[in-house]
C-alpha cells in the first residue's frame, strides 16, 4: 500500500486522542502487509489487543542469540495463549563471526553497543521491514526522556524505508504510562517476562540488562556501563535522527 506524508500526518491527528486499540484497529484496517514488533511487556499488550479485534494480524520477534532464557519462555506463552505463529528474525551469522572473532564476546564493555546491536539487531529488522508496509511498536514517551518523548503514534519511519517506498510506524501505546500498561496486563492476565518479578523493567539482551534501584528510571537497566543519555539500540533510530 502506497501512502503520502500528508495521509499519514492526517492519521496522527486524528488519531492523537484515541485508545491503543482504535488505533491498532485502524493500522490492521488500512494495511494488509502489517506486523506487530513483539520483544517485551509493551508489545504482548499489542498483542492481545489485536487479538480482540478480531482481525488478522502478524507478529515478528528479533532473537540476537544474547537473549534471556526467561525471554524464550514468554516468546512460547505468546505463541500458544493467542495461537500466532512468532516470525523470528536472526542476526547474520558471517557477520555475528566477524565480529565476535575480532573482538570477541563482550566488546560492547570496552567500546560501546552500537556495533553489536547493529549486528544482531538492526541488521535483521532492516530485512524485515523491508517486506513490510507498516510495522506496530510498543514505544511509549515515558519510556525515555532523552529520545522519546516526542514520539507520534502514527509516522513515517525514515530511517528503515526502503528506497522508493514510505515505511509507516504505528505506536498505539505512545500516551500512554507505564502503570497503564501494567494495569492492562493485570487486568486482561496477559503473558508476561518473568524478569519482570526480579527488579527488570526494560529487557533487552542478558549481557546489558539488568534490574534497576527504586525510583530509577527503567532505561537505566540497559547498557548502565555507559553514560550516554540518547539510550536507543538502532531500532528506533528515528527518535534519534532529527
Amino acid at each position: 500500500m502506497s501512502v503520502t506524508d500528508q495521509q499519514i500526518q492526517t492519521w496522527n491527528a486524528e488519531l492523537e486522542a484515541s485508545t491503543p486499540q482504535e488505533i491498532i484497529g485502524l493500522a490492521l484496517e488500512q494495511f494488509s502487509n502489517i506486523a506487530i514488533s513483539f520483544s517485551g511487556a509493551e508489545d504482548v499488550v499489542l498483542v492481545d489487543m489485536a487479538a480482540k479485534s478480531g482481525k488478522p494480524f502478524r507478529v515478528f520477534t528479533l532473537d540476537t542469540g544474547r537473549l534471556h532464557p526467561e525471554t524464550y519462555r514468554l516468546f512460547e506463552k505468546v505463541r500458544t495463549r493467542y495461537g500466532v505463529n512468532i516470525e523470528v528474525c536472526f542476526p547474520d551469522f558471517q557477520a555475528v563471526e566477524k565480529m565476535t572473532t575480532s573482538k570477541g564476546m563482550f566488546s560492547f564493555y570496552s567500546e560501546d553497543h552500537k556495533e553489536c546491536c547493529a549486528v544482531r539487531k538492526v541488521g535483521p529488522l532492516r530485512r524485515k521491514l523491508h517486506t513490510l508496509d507498516a510495522w506496530i511498536t510498543g514505544q511509549r514517551k515515558d519510556q525515555s526522556p532523552g529520545t522519546r518523548v516526542t514520539i507520534p503514534v502514527a509516522q513515517a519511519d525514515g530511517a528503515f524505508s526502503a528506497p522508493g517506498t514510505t515505511l509507516v510506524k504505528f505506536n498505539p501505546l505512545a500516551n500512554w504510562s507505564s502503570q497503564q500498561v501494567w494495569a492492562y496486563i493485570r487486568a486482561n492476565d496477559v503473558p508476561y517476562n518473568e524478569l519482570h518479578e526480579k527488579g527488570f523493567i526494560s529487557i533487552g539482551c542478558e549481557p546489558c540488562t539488568r534490574p534497576v534501584l527504586p525510583n530509577q528510571h527503567e532505561r537505566e537497566g540497559r547498557w548502565w556501563w555507559e553514560e550516554a543519555t540518547a539510550k536507543e539500540c538502532g531500532l528506533h533510530a528515528i527518535n534519534v535522527s532529527k
